[in-house]
């Protein structure tokens, strides 16, 4: 299994990164502030305006460390990576397969249904330790395991995203629910370009951060993020990580955003406007990675691995799938 590398988050606005020797460092107003040793660094992500050396640029893409370029809000500027690695061959199969409705039907029905059954577990996780929404979001449940048999019988793709959309309404619903802000923060609904507040605001933030880290696991095996299955092939757009995305929201993604906000780690110091601000920033990148290093068991695998380690062992397997090692793929189920 891969090593579980970290990943440098620079916030400050205009700061100058640099490589000095095999170390990346980083000097804010003319004064160095952190030097990190290359090899323990397996990305770096650029928050607002910044300065790339010319000569980091290209010691990051010999050593295969992308950065990746986001408005100080989070949304997605740009992406920058070495050469291209992995095998040409799976990628061909990657191709093919996407014309393929059987292999694709089958792929996308396992996602959704991974999906769906993640998003039923967070919602009994929090009806048992809520009382006086346990109903409601024990009913929401039961209405998501109806649209799971409702998706077996799925013939194409189109109808798969129309239940997907019908489980994603219903959960959302019940948002409020599980969100309990010591700061009296509200979800309401589900709103994003731009968020309508705070709490919408940090999920798409934290959903940018994961897609990031599953396009690069994808890369790092040799698949292509951009040749999707579920969400439709569009230029610039990472498709596939997208579609792989779908299995880990509820439990990496949501969890962890109702975790801040409820043990009050999130309160009004940390917003400007409904956006994160520096503070907030640094608040959600310093728990994100220490969540990162928390091990689960894998419940395909049978062994225990780094939750950051989630999106590379979905690479692997699906990469096992196209070679024809594994029959279908097993999306992560949390336990």
């Amino acid at each position: 299994m891969k090593k579980l590398l970290n990943t440098l988050y620079v916030l400050t606005p205009d700061s100058y990164l640099f490589c000095r020797n095999e170390t990346i460092a980083v000097k804010i107003g003319g004064e160095e502030k952190t030097a990190v040793p290359a090899k323990d660094i397996e990305a770096i992500v650029c928050f607002g305006q910044m300065t790339v050396s010319t000569p980091l640029l290209r010691f990051c893409g010999e050593r295969g460390i992308s950065i990746t370029f986001l408005s100080s809000h989070g949304h997605f500027y740009g992406r920058f990576y070495g050469p291209v690695s992995g095998n040409v061959l799976l990628r061909k199969k990657q191709y093919e397969s996407i014309a393929c409705p059987e292999f694709a039907n089958l792929l996308v029905r396992d996602i959704l249904l991974g999906k769906i059954k993640n998003s039923k577990t967070v919602l009994m996780r929090a009806a048992r330790k809520n009382e006086e929404t346990a109903q409601s979001l024990t009913q929401a449940s039961n209405h998501l395991s109806q649209l799971a048999i409702q998706l077996e019988s799925c013939e194409s793709i189109d109808s798969m995203r129309g239940v997907e959309g019908a489980a994603a309404t219903i959960y959302f619903s019940q948002f409020d629910f599980m969100l309990h802000s010591p700061a009296g923060f509200r979800f309401e609904t589900r709103s994003r370009k731009p968020p309508a507040n705070e709490v919408n605001a940090v999920l798409s933030f934290v959903y940018t951060l994961l897609t990031r880290e599953i396009c690069s696991a994808l890369e790092t095996v040799g698949l292509d993020p951009a040749a999707g299955y579920l969400h439709t092939l569009r230029p610039g757009r990472p498709s596939f990580a997208l579609d792989l995305i779908e299995e880990l929201r509820a439990p990496l993604c949501d969890r962890f955003v109702l975790s801040l906000f409820n043990l009050g780690q999130l309160g009004e110091k940390d917003f400007e406007a409904v956006f994160l601000n520096e503070r907030g920033r640094r608040t959600v990148l310093s728990s994100w990675q220490k969540r990162k290093g928390e091990t689960v068991q894998h419940p395909f695998l049978r062994e225990k691995i780094p939750i950051g380690m989630i999106p590379y062992s979905q690479a692997m397997l699906f990469a096992r799938v196209l070679r024809g090692d594994l029959d279908r793929y097993p999306p992560f189920i949390w336990r």
